[in-house]
């Protein structure tokens, strides 16, 4: 049986539809693999150890925090600079408090600049790497450590860094649910899940 030509269309029609809904599925996780493998736009590295190589080279390193709109916390770095030689292991700390009544979760995202500098810079541990959750008036100081990768005086863009700016902002998030069930709710109760 020969399909006529309004059916050939409307076959045509839906898989250009499933076809450009699978594309846009899967470019999210393609972008985010793309970011984090290349440093682009940013997205800095994870290392399980520092460097091997240090450098007699240094760079300096600035520190800046903010907060989403609506998220109530403070957030602040406890430095706003420190100047490492390239591959050496770096420890910086940030603070954030509570001073709300409620315990108030949050997830830190992040970025580098320069764009180039992203994927030169190696977090081995962050406080970025794991929700936080800061209870009423709980005011908690959080580590990133860190380095530059000594193959940044390598790279055509990168080299040219004599500053990289890192990044955090804090986003709120649902507290978790064993926590949620015990936060009490305006009514004066707890609330339940």
């Amino acid at each position: 049986m020969s399909l006529s030509a309004p059916q050939k269309t409307a076959f045509k029609m839906v898989g250009v539809a499933v076809t450009m809904g699978a594309l846009a599925w899967a470019s999210v996780p393609f972008y985010d693999w793309f970011c984090r493998v290349t440093g682009f736009g940013g997205v800095t590295q994870t290392a399980e150890a520092g460097s091997d190589v240090v450098l007699d080279r240094t760079i300096k390193i600035r520190f800046d925090a903010s907060l989403e709109r609506d998220m109530p916390w403070g957030f602040k770095p406890m430095q706003r600079e420190m100047e490492l030689k390239i591959g050496e292991t770096g420890l910086a700390f940030y603070e954030a408090w509570n001073p709300t009544d409620r315990p108030i979760a949050g997830t830190a995202s992040y970025n580098v600049a320069p764009y180039a500098a992203g994927g030169f810079f190696s977090k081995i541990d962050c406080f970025c790497f794991t929700e936080q959750v800061l209870q009423p008036g709980e005011r908690v100081t959080m580590p990133v450590t860190f380095y530059v990768d000594p193959e940044i005086v390598e790279d055509r863009e990168a080299k040219f860094a004599h500053v990289i700016t890192l990044s955090y902002t804090f986003h709120e998030t649902d507290l978790p649910e064993d926590m949620a069930a015990l936060t009490p709710v305006a009514s004066g109760g707890t609330q339940n899940n």
